[in-house]
């Protein structure tokens, strides 16, 4: 499934993820969660992925302080706060994707307990709100810490319109978000 997914992506023309980046941007924007929040957990987008950019800089526009994840080397995630995109460097992970990173102090693994919205890549979502990850546990980690804490921010992934599935598979430590946004709208889910 993940194979096919991010083939599905790699396909999409330059213009499709540019238009669809801008939509993604105008409908994360409208919900209370992130209109809300002091705080956003979020990432970088690369390569095929629903872009982040334009919502990134809005949000910081907005003055809400963006935290965006530090790949470490067990594959947690360690955050630091976003100044923009000229604060942003390459970082390239040994067998991994080259990834857009925040170039300032590190924050700490733990300074995601402190959102009120976070923002999870993904590669697909079921009608339950189950999420489909890239596989490398990342963000089943953070979910746990989150848990761990007993914080309780709103849980968002971005998607294009097509990765929206009947179903996917699931583990025990999976964890539902409670929305998904495309480029055509917000569904959202019960707990």
């Amino acid at each position: 499934m993940r194979r096919s997914l991010l083939a599905s992506r790699r396909a999409l023309p330059e213009p499709v993820l540019r238009t669809s980046a801008r939509a993604l941007a105008r409908q994360a924007l409208g919900l209370p969660e992130l209109a809300d929040a002091d705080t956003v957990a979020a990432y970088v987008s690369i390569g095929a992925e629903p872009g982040t950019r334009d919502l990134l800089d809005v949000l910081r526009e907005r003055g809400v302080r963006v935290l965006l994840p530090v790949l470490l080397p067990d594959n947690d995630l360690d955050w630091a706060r976003y100044e923009g995109p000229g604060g942003l460097a390459e970082a390239a992970h040994a067998g991994k994707m080259t990834l857009l990173e925040p170039a300032g102090p590190r924050l700490g693994p733990d300074a995601v307990t402190g959102a009120g919205a976070v923002l999870l890549p993904g590669l697909a979502v079921d009608g339950r709100g189950m999420r489909l990850g890239r596989g490398g546990g990342s963000y089943d980690r953070v979910l746990a810490r989150l848990e761990r804490a007993d914080a309780h921010p709103a849980l968002v992934v971005l998607l294009y319109d097509e990765e929206v599935v009947a179903r996917v598979p699931e583990e025990p430590h999976d964890h539902p978000v409670h929305a998904v946004v495309t480029p055509s709208g917000v569904r959202r889910f019960r707990p």
